[in-house]
């Protein structure tokens, strides 16, 4: 029997449907000051949209319509984003600008919305915990807005979501990525039982060029399962003094589960400038063709 044959015998079994998809957004978005000083930086636009959406709207491609949103002190627009805009949208009625507001409005019809706020930044994996309340018992999807994903076939999410339906554990999207730049991702070592799928061995929060287990750097998209919580309560603080989620996912993937998928796509860092400037120059391209 093939590995992967016998792989899917093992997780299979339990696997359960991803109905909910959480954005951590709590983040102060400080490389984008003076910008971000009053606005979420899941706010920026790229092009007409916010950062934010391009997200919901990966997430309902993989058929996942129940958005949990962690959120903080002065990331009140996010929720008005997500909401009727009575007062505006009575006045472009009628008039060439109200078509511009249709995609927006399909997001909101088929969503369902839930918010809870992170009253200290404690680090991504706190940033997860803080939104237990909203997820419960079950497995879940977690976008981080600011890495921006873009495929022409299938959106990352539902690639990894068919990874998931395979074998039943965690899934973390990884790329491959300039040693010189390791130092920024969590990384990882692992088998690949597939194309394009890893069976995590080790993972690593921001390690140097010299400690790094692989050049395979995990991006801001996963599907975990609820044992994480479990493991997240108890986890004591690492690098940077902070609650890392990869730290969490290492002891996971100690008892073989997490996979890690090399998914199909581009990916484009929007927390820096630079990425930010690629995006929007990608697709007012697009949005010309």
């Amino acid at each position: 029997m093939a590995i992967t044959e016998k792989l899917k015998k093992v997780f299979v079994k339990d696997t359960k449907k991803i109905n909910k998809c959480l954005f951590p957004a709590a983040g102060y978005g400080t490389r984008f000051l003076p910008a971000t000083k009053a606005m979420p930086k899941e706010m920026l636009p790229i092009v007409n949209k916010p950062l934010i959406q391009y997200g919901v709207e990966e997430a309902l491609e993989a058929g996942i319509t129940n958005m949990a949103i962690v959120t903080g002190r002065g990331k009140r627009a996010i929720e008005d984003h997500f909401d009727i805009a009575y007062e505006l949208e009575s006045q472009i009625k009628g008039t060439d600008k109200e078509s511009l507001l249709e995609d927006i409005k399909a997001v909101i019809d088929r969503c369902v919305f839930t918010y809870t706020r992170q009253i200290e930044m404690k680090g991504l994996g706190h940033a997860v915990l803080t939104g237990k309340p909203l997820i419960g018992d079950e497995p879940f999807a977690v976008i981080l807005a600011d890495d921006l994903c873009f495929s022409d076939n299938s959106a990352v999410l539902k690639q990894m979501v068919d990874v998931y339906e395979k074998y039943g554990v965690c899934v973390v999207a990884v790329q491959e990525v300039d040693m010189e730049d390791i130092s920024k991702y969590g990384v990882i070592k692992g088998k690949e039982v597939e194309e394009r799928i890893f069976k995590v061995e080790y993972m690593v929060e921001k390690p140097s060029k010299e400690e790094a287990p692989s050049n395979l750097a995990v991006i801001g998209r996963y599907i975990l399962i609820p044992e994480i919580f479990d493991i997240l309560e108890t986890l004591p603080p690492g690098k940077n003094g902070e609650i890392q989620l990869t730290d969490a996912l290492l002891k996971l993937a100690e008892k073989g589960k997490v996979f890690a998928y090399k998914f199909k796509g581009k990916r484009f860092d929007c927390g820096s400038v630079q990425g930010f400037v690629e995006a929007t120059n990608f697709f007012y391209e697009r949005m010309k063709n």
